[in-house]
């Protein structure tokens, strides 16, 4: 039987797993990312060895986080979104493709295809912008939908009936800004995508130093927000909440 299995790191870093393809998200493999500390367990290195294709779905430090990337080496091949292969050329990395909205390219079998995402693209504190992106990975009839870091928009009517889709559910604060959804947000997004599955991710993760202590409950109540709503919502969609670490199988 072929491999069809997702594997949820923490924050938007998910291993998807599909036929002889490894793809990583977003990779935050390490302790820190500028003034956030890693709140989940420290992740085993075997983990997220052998991966065959990195994609970034935006330039954010907690989506786009040099140190995790250098950890993979820095021939890595990675889909980033259009205007930001420059960048990450003078950062050092030398196998850097670049997608735009609608743009795809096969990996081992699998189609990857960028979608839209809405959400800010500009990487603080100086730059580049580049349009921030989601995922459709494709291999026969098996589909999976990564969100990256996005609100709702008018084309993710388009994604409706994939198989999985991985959706953000709060983010690294004990607040939102524009462009992100919440849980009852992300139960709206069920409704418009449809799938199979959902499992929710942008959670838990990474939080501010010392911030765990002041609001601990936003580190854990974002998944469970996010099942409740969508029982409400979204009742014919199974819905699998999992811990970093946990791996879920892409439903056939």
């Amino acid at each position: 039987m072929i491999k069809a299995d997702a594997t949820f790191l923490g924050h938007s870093t998910v291993l998807i797993e599909m036929g002889e393809a490894r793809i990583l998200t977003d990779p935050v493999l390490l302790d820190r990312v500028s003034i956030l500390r890693r709140a989940a367990k420290t992740l085993p290195i075997d983990l997220y060895q052998d991966i065959d294709v990195v994609v970034i779905s935006h330039l954010h430090l907690d989506h786009l986080d040099l140190p995790s990337l250098r950890r993979l080496g820095t021939d890595i091949p990675l889909v980033v979104p259009r205007g930001a292969g420059a960048y990450m050329q003078r950062m050092g990395f030398s196998a850097v493709e670049e997608l735009a909205p609608g743009g795809s390219l096969v990996v081992d079998g699998v189609a990857v295809r960028a979608t839209r995402a809405d959400h800010s693209g500009f990487r603080p504190p100086f730059g580049p912008t580049a349009q921030a992106l989601g995922f459709v990975f494709e291999l026969g009839s098996e589909s999976v939908y990564f969100a990256g870091d996005t609100d709702i928009f008018p084309e993710m009517a388009d994604l409706e009936g994939v198989d999985l889709a991985l959706l953000p559910v709060w983010g690294w604060g004990p607040r939102l800004g524009p462009g992100h959804m919440d849980p009852e947000r992300a139960a709206d997004a069920l409704c418009i995508i449809k799938p199979r599955l959902a499992v929710p991710i942008h959670w838990g993760t990474l939080w501010p130093l010392g911030m765990g202590l002041v609001t601990p409950k936003r580190l854990e109540l974002p998944p469970l927000e996010f099942a409740a709503a969508a029982e409400r919502k979204a009742p014919d969609v199974k819905l699998l909440v999992t811990p970093p670490g946990a791996t879920v199988p892409i439903p056939r």
